[in-house]
């Protein structure tokens, strides 16, 4: 697998563009904007799009999604469908915040906790994470130790709980069950900020680290 982070929106939200090195095929993971930048990144590196992938319906991470998908003729795939009525919102959180461009989506697959998902040769397995949103979920690549977490893990944080649908109680379980067990030793990609990895997290997060649970 290789993968680059292109930064997009004024949120500077990382979306993530993997690829099967063998074929040569790949994924955007979160196109929340800035389309021909993030199209002309997939050419430059020689990448044919075969899908668009979605942690969860928020603006800065779904808002490309629908130009891409049509003008490239592209399923989408994710997220989990308890983040429908993001989806279906798209165009009104555009407008709240600028991006005019933003139009709702309708994922060709939902996602559940369990499932997989292919990209050329690659298989990412699928983490059902709630917490930030109801239908946020995670993509793991098991031999390439990396993981796409949208907005439930950053360096440092976790992802906010005010928001419709959040709830930090059940983030901070999610972060718990579904990313800790799958090793310390794997990166992450965030939504925003710079890449860690799962064990400098549970050493020194102070929202998840694991001395926060010890009795």
């Amino acid at each position: 697998m290789k993968a680059v982070v292109i930064p997009v929106t004024p949120f500077q939200q990382n979306c993530t563009l993997m690829w099967d090195e063998t074929t040569m095929k790949g994924a955007l993971v979160d196109p929340g904007g800035d389309v021909d930048r993030l199209l002309s990144v997939v050419e430059e590196n020689g990448v044919t799009l075969e899908k668009l992938l979605l942690t969860h319906g928020h603006l800065d991470h779904a808002g490309g999604t629908a130009e891409i998908a049509e003008r490239l003729g592209l399923p989408i795939e994710g997220p989990h469908i308890g983040d429908k009525f993001l989806l279906d919102s798209l165009g009104e959180q555009g407008s709240r915040f600028g991006m005019t461009s933003a139009r709702p989506c309708e994922p060709d697959r939902w996602l559940e906790g369990g499932d997989t998902v292919t990209v050329g040769s690659l298989t990412l397995q699928v983490r059902h994470c709630p917490g930030h949103t109801p239908g946020h979920i995670v993509f793991f690549n098991a031999t390439a130790r990396l993981a796409t977490v949208g907005d439930v893990l950053f360096q440092g944080s976790v992802g906010r709980s005010d928001l419709p649908g959040g709830n930090h109680d059940t983030l901070i379980q999610s972060i718990r069950t579904e990313l800790w067990p799958l090793g310390d030793d794997v990166t992450f990609v965030p939504g925003h900020g710079p890449l860690s990895t799962f064990g400098a997290e549970r050493k020194s997060n102070p929202f998840c680290a694991d001395a926060l649970f010890e009795n």
